[in-house]
C-alpha cells in the first residue's frame, strides 16, 4: 500500500462498491478523481452538460441495481446537475453525486466557483454533506452508498474540496465500514399480511397496482410467480413494466380506469397516490373500495386518501408473504373476463392506427414497427410527452427488457444520459431512445459525446412539430390563435446527429419506417430515425399538469 492523493482514494472507494463508470463534465476542482479512476480501471465517461452526467448516474442505477456515480465541478457544475438529482429523488433512484469545491482554506473568500453547495442540495437528496478531511473519504463514500440504497432509494451529495482531493493519505488506512453485499429490505408485519390475505380471499373484484419500487426488491425475479397465485388483474407502471410477460392473461394496461372504478379491493405496491392515479379519488376509484398499500416509506402510507391496511415493506417480499399466507391459488375468472372485455374494446380502437398505412405515419404505427425489432435484452428509454406516452401503451416489455422514463417529476432531457449509461452497463443490448421532437432539443449535443466515445444508441423521434402534450390542451382552452410557445417546425434533427458523427434517417412515409429502423439498428453508431408523424386522437384528453 502507499500514500496516494484524495482522488485516488475516491476511485478506490468507488471500486469497492462495484462502480465501473464515472459520469462527468470536466472541471479543475475534480480532476484528481479522474486520475484516480485511471489507476482503478473505472471508465470516465464525459458528457456535454452536467445534467446529463446526473441522468447517466440515474440510468446506470436503473440498469445495474447499484447506485450510479457522477462527478461535477464546483459552482455552476453543481447547479447544472440539480435537475437530474431532483428527478432521481422523486423517482426513488439511488445515486451518488460528487461535487467539487474550492480549497477549504479559501472558503467564503471568493475563490473560483465558491458557493454553498451542501445547503443547495439538501432538499433534493437523502444526505448532503461536505467530506471533512482526506483520510475520511472512504468512510464517507461507504456512508453515501449505504444511505442511497437504504429504505426508499435516492440520491446523496458529497462535496469534496480541492485540497482534500489533492492531499495525500495512506490507502491502507481503510475505514471500519464496509459495503453491503445487498441492502437490507423489510418484510411486512405478519399480522397485517394476514389481514391483507383475508381481504383478498373475501374479495369479488380485486386488482394489483405494482410500481417502480419492485425494481429494488431482492424478490424481484419471483414477483410474477406470486402474482399468478392471486388470479387477479395486474397493472404495472414505471420500472415494474415487464414484471409479468407481455402476453400474460393477468396483465392489463388500457383498462385500469375501468378496473379501479369497479374494484372492491386494490393492492397498491411501491407507487404513490399521485396524479397518475387521480390521487386515489372517486370516481376514478370506486366508492367503498378497500385499499392495501405497501411502500418502503412509512410516511407514504395513507397519503392523499384513507387506506385499510398499510405495510412499510418491500413490494416483492410482501407479495411472497401474501402468496404463502393465501396458500392455494385463487381464481377471480369472471372478474378477469370483465376487465379483459374492457381491455379488448380499448385495444381494438388502437389497432386501426397501429395497422395504418397512411402517410405521414401514425404514431401508433411507428411504435408498433419499433416493437417488432426489440429483442429479449433490449432497453427502451422514453424522453418526451405525447409520443412517449403512446409508446408506453404500444410497446410490450418483458424482463430482462427494460422501460426507463423520467418518473413522476416528468423531467424532459433524461434520454441521452439514461441511454449512454444503459448501453455501457448492458453492451449486448440495443438501447432505443424514444424521443419527442421537443425533448431532442434539450441535450442534442450529447450525440457528439456518444459518437466520440463509441456508445451506439438508437434514437427514434416522433416529430409532430410541437410540444403536443401541452399544445393540445392549450388550443382547447385558449384557441389556436392564442397557442404560443408550443409550436415547432418539422426540423431535420437527424442531420444534427450526422454532424456529431452518427447516422440519420428522415422518414415521411409508412413504408419507410421499417427499413430505416433496420439500418439504424445495424449501423453500430449513434443513430437517429426522425419520423414526421401524423396527428392522432389516441392521447386526446390526456392532462399535462
Amino acid at each position: 500500500m502507499a500514500f496516494v492523493h484524495g482522488g485516488r482514494l475516491v476511485a478506490q472507494s468507488l471500486k469497492r462498491h462495484g462502480t465501473t463508470h464515472l459520469f462527468t463534465l470536466c472541471g479543475g476542482h475534480i480532476q484528481a478523481i479522474y486520475d484516480g479512476c485511471l489507476d482503478e480501471d473505472i471508465r470516465v465517461v464525459d458528457v456535454r452538460h452536467e445534467q446529463t452526467a446526473g441522468h447517466a448516474a440515474d440510468g446506470y442505477a436503473r440498469v445495474t441495481g447499484r447506485p450510479g456515480v457522477c462527478a461535477v465541478t464546483a459552482g455552476p457544475g453543481v447547479t447544472d446537475v440539480v435537475t437530474a438529482v431532483a428527478n432521481a429523488q422523486r423517482a426513488g433512484i439511488p445515486l451518488v453525486c460528487i461535487g467539487g469545491a474550492g480549497p477549504k482554506l479559501l472558503c467564503d473568500m471568493g475563490s473560483l466557483q465558491d458557493m454553498d453547495h451542501v445547503t443547495l442540495m439538501r432538499p433534493i437528496t437523502k444526505w448532503s454533506v461536505q467530506v471533512p478531511e482526506t483520510r475520511r473519504i472512504p468512510e464517507y463514500i461507504d456512508a453515501a452508498f449505504r444511505v442511497a440504497q437504504a429504505g426508499v432509494p435516492g440520491p446523496v451529495f458529497l462535496e469534496m474540496p480541492l485540497d482534500l482531493l489533492m492531499n495525500m493519505h495512506d490507502d491502507a488506512d481503510l475505514p471500519a465500514t464496509r459495503p453491503f453485499a445487498e441492502p437490507p429490505r423489510p418484510g411486512g408485519d405478519p399480522k397485517n399480511v394476514a389481514i391483507a390475505a383475508e381481504l383478498l380471499k373475501n374479495a369479488k373484484r380485486p386488482c394489483f397496482l405494482v410500481g417502480t419500487q419492485v425494481r429494488w426488491s431482492p424478490a424481484r425475479e419471483r414477483v410474477a410467480a406470486a402474482l399468478e397465485r392471486f388470479g387477479a388483474p395486474v397493472y404495472v407502471n414505471g420500472m415494474a413494466r415487464g414484471a409479468l410477460p407481455s402476453a400474460h392473461p393477468l396483465l392489463f394496461s388500457r383498462s385500469r380506469r375501468f378496473a379501479l372504478g369497479q374494484a372492491d379491493v386494490v393492492f397498491v405496491l411501491g407507487t404513490p397516490f399521485d396524479f397518475r392515479v387521480d390521487y386515489g379519488r372517486s370516481p376514478t376509484w370506486s366508492e367503498g373500495v378497500k385499499i392495501v398499500q405497501i411502500d418502503l416509506d412509512g410516511a407514504e402510507l395513507g397519503r392523499n386518501r384513507r387506506i385499510d391496511v398499510g405495510l412499510q415493506a418491500d413490494s416483492g417480499i410482501f407479495l411472497e408473504q401474501l402468496a404463502k399466507e393465501i396458500g392455494s391459488k385463487l381464481d377471480f375468472g369472471e372478474w378477469v373476463e370483465q376487465v379483459r372485455a374492457d381491455e379488448t374494446k380499448r385495444r381494438a380502437k388502437m389497432q386501426a392506427e397501429i395497422e395504418s398505412n397512411d402517410s405521414p405515419p401514425n404514431p401508433l404505427r411507428v411504435c408498433a414497427e419499433l416493437g417488432k425489432r426489440l429483442k429479449a435484452n433490449d432497453i427502451v428509454i422514453g424522453d418526451g410527452g405525447d409520443f412517449v406516452a403512446t409508446a408506453a401503451y404500444v410497446l410490450k416489455m418483458e424482463w430482462p427488457q427494460m422501460w426507463m422514463d423520467p418518473g413522476p417529476l416528468g423531467t424532459l432531457g433524461v434520454g441521452p444520459g439514461y441511454a449512454m449509461a444503459a448501453k455501457l452497463a448492458r453492451p449486448d443490448a440495443n438501447v432505443v431512445l424514444v424521443y419527442g421532437d421537443g425533448s431532442f432539443g434539450l441535450h442534442a449535443m450529447e450525440f457528439e459525446a456518444m459518437a466520440r466515445q463509441n456508445i451506439p444508441v438508437i434514437a427514434v423521434i416522433g416529430n409532430d412539430a410541437g410540444w403536443t402534450q401541452i399544445r393540445r390542451g392549450q388550443v382547447d382552452i385558449y384557441g389556436a390563435e392564442r397557442a404560443v410557445a408550443t409550436a415547432l417546425d418539422y426540423t431535420r434533427y437527424e442531420k444534427v446527429v450526422e454532424a456529431c458523427g452518427g447516422r440519420g434517417w428522415w422518414v415521411e412515409k409508412a413504408e419507410e419506417i421499417g427499413p430505416a429502423l433496420d439500418e439504424a439498428f445495424a449501423c453500430g453508431k449513434p443513430a437517429c430515425v426522425n419520423v414526421k408523424i401524423a396527428k392522432s386522437d389516441f392521447r386526446k384528453g390526456a392532462i399535462s399538469v
